[in-house]
């Protein structure tokens, strides 16, 4: 039994084997068949190239041989002289005849240019003139620019000192207000230290039990001076006080003087000053006017939803 199973076994090897063999054979066929199309399909290819390339060139050799033919023919048996609208009284005026004087086409057929070379000299003319034309406009522009620029530089610079003076007005008038100020506050400082001091010169004067020119203490003595050198005392005293009261006003009034001076020359630069921003105003209008016009002039006058004929006229003026 065991003999059985090994033979068996040994068979079904073999037959697996020769299952295998048999499958390799068949794709190795099947290749070498693939490999003769493709190698049969690439010799075709090169053949008919080949065949091609050779029947161009009979083409072309038959096509070389034919116009040669037909020149041979057209020297040997077309000759001018033989043609049938040749002139019949002078057969020999072809071969007289210069081929480069002679004339091709009627004057006035279609393809002739008689006046190509004035029509060239012309158009050449026109070019120099366009040239010369736009290098004139180019020089106009730049000019007007170089004008305007002036006009400008110009304008600036009045605006420049224009602001300067006001400037100058300004630092004027606050210096103005300041020694105003300063004067004033000076016054009143000085009256201040005036009405401080009076009380202590009224607790020195002299009075009826006192001593002239003394402040009285608690020693009670009897003046040595008279009654009259007492009320000349108080007459000096009196006139005194009314000189000082006199002082004081005069200093008053001179340090409100100087306040309504400084207040009008302050009033005054600044009606100077609005005066001089409404000139100021007015120039910068007329020259927004005058750049307005100027700027209107160069531009075409077209308003809305209506063109004037002037317009128009602008066009076709050359002959650009």
């Amino acid at each position: 039994m065991e003999k059985k199973k090994q033979e068996e076994a040994a068979r079904r090897e073999q037959n697996a084997y020769s299952e295998l063999f048999s499958e390799f054979f068949m794709l190795n066929i099947m290749i070498n068949y693939v490999i003769y199309d493709v190698l049969q399909t690439d010799a075709e290819m090169l053949h008919n190239i080949k065949v091609a390339d050779i029947l161009h060139k009979n083409q072309m050799k038959e096509k070389r041989a034919l116009e040669k033919a037909t020149v041979g023919f057209r020297l040997q048996n077309q000759q001018p002289w033989r043609r049938q609208e040749f002139d019949l009284n002078d057969p020999d005026r072809c071969r007289r005849t210069d081929p480069g004087d002679a004339q091709m086409i009627l004057p006035g057929l279609v393809g002739e240019d008689l006046e190509s070379q004035s029509r060239l000299q012309r158009q050449q003319e026109q070019l120099r003139e366009w040239l010369i034309q736009q290098q004139a406009e180019q020089v106009a522009r730049r000019r007007q620019e170089k004008l305007e620029e002036q006009r400008y530089e110009k304008h600036r610079v009045e605006m420049d000192n224009v602001a300067v003076q006001l400037q100058n007005l300004e630092m004027e008038r606050r210096e103005a207000e300041t020694i105003a100020n300063k004067d004033y506050n000076l016054a009143k400082i000085k009256e201040k230290h005036d009405l401080q001091r009076q009380p202590v010169d009224e607790e020195c004067s002299p009075s009826m039990v006192g001593v002239p020119g003394l402040c009285p203490s608690s020693e009670r003595r009897e003046p040595s001076e008279n009654l009259q050198q007492i009320s000349q005392f108080h007459k000096y005293q009196i006139e005194e006080k009314r000189r000082t009261e006199l002082e004081k006003k005069q200093e008053e009034e001179r340090y409100e003087r100087i306040h309504l001076d400084s207040a009008r020359a302050a009033l005054l630069l600044e009606r100077q000053q609005a005066k001089l921003n409404k000139q100021l105003r007015k120039h910068l209008d007329n020259t927004n006017v005058q750049l307005a016009q100027t700027h209107k002039q160069q531009k075409p006058n077209i308003e809305r939803g209506r063109i004037d004929d002037s317009f128009f006229s602008q066009f076709n003026t050359c002959s650009r």
